[in-house]
């Protein structure tokens, strides 16, 4: 699996599965062994001794406890969770594929169950197809779709997060990209921002946005006349829906989007979770 060179972890990173596969080898009284301390980003080497194991030159303890679905990192003094509690509890979870997904109060932001989470930025980064192309990221979150703009070789990627505490698991991710010449992270509320971006900006757009109970600003028909107005005509967009409550309430979610988008001046179609989208040219003037 490929991508831009990520942020770099401030440390080595353990899971269930690594912290396992340490005890076991010091169980079988191994000296070294090979795993990934960068949730599979890399391999490295790791030397093993009763007490401790060591790399890069420092000494780390094993844990007396290692919970599943959380990744771990070197606070400098200890092993300490990847998730802060403020408004919520917001966690870096790993996945069976290496690049994690995170959770707000439980709830999973990134699909990690059939497919990576980065491979299924990839597939939906496609869409847009982003070389050379100014593109709108809305809802940076791991930064999975600036990730896959930047390896698809787009011109410049904006990408908006609200959440400090999602720019902080950010940081601490490896599979997350760094901000650069290429891509602008902007820490702040895209909904609010919008307006002041100035008139056919973007070439495309990727809106990947909480989900309707949490941010219904952003599925507003407001919002989406402003992406509208931002996107040149002929640009196209993104827009990740899921399916949330067609089970229980027969709310059909990606069809009220497709509507108003519709009204905003897309041409839509239904595309795998989400909705893709075509912004129309305006009619000449004095066309008929």
């Amino acid at each position: 699996m490929t991508g831009p060179v990520p942020s770099p972890a401030r440390g080595p990173l353990l899971t269930a599965r690594v912290h396992a596969a340490l005890m076991a080898a010091r169980a079988r009284g191994e000296p070294v062994l090979s795993c990934s301390l960068d949730l599979d980003r890399s391999q490295t080497r790791v030397e093993l001794d009763a007490a401790a194991w060591h790399w890069q030159a420092r000494q780390y303890p094993y844990l007396e406890r290692c919970k599943e679905r959380t990744v771990y990192h070197w606070d400098g003094a200890g092993f300490a969770p990847v998730a802060r509690f403020g408004t919520s509890l917001i966690k870096l979870v790993p996945t069976d594929w290496g690049p994690p997904t995170f959770e707000i109060d439980g709830v999973k932001m990134l699909v990690s169950q059939q497919v990576s989470p980065y491979e299924d930025a990839r597939r939906k980064v496609a869409l847009i197809e982003p070389r050379g192309k100014r593109v709108l990221d809305t809802c940076a979150g791991l930064g999975y779709f600036a990730a896959w703009c930047s390896e698809g070789g787009a011109a410049q990627v904006t990408s908006f997060e609200l959440n400090p505490d999602v720019l902080w698991l950010r940081s601490l991710n490896p599979w997350s990209p760094a901000a650069g010449p290429g891509l602008t992270l902007v820490e702040g509320d895209v909904n609010a921002a919008i307006r002041g971006l100035a008139e056919h900006s973007f070439d495309a757009v990727l809106h990947d946005p909480p989900r309707f109970g949490i941010a219904g600003d952003l599925y507003s028909q407001v919002f989406y006349d402003e992406l509208a107005r931002v996107l040149r005509p002929g640009g196209q967009l993104f827009h990740y829906t899921g399916s949330p409550n067609r089970l229980t309430t027969g709310r059909d979610v990606p069809q009220e989007v497709s509507r108003r988008l519709q009204v905003a001046g897309f041409a839509t179609r239904l595309e795998g979770d989400g909705v893709f989208a075509t912004r129309r040219s305006p009619p000449r003037a004095g066309a008929r």
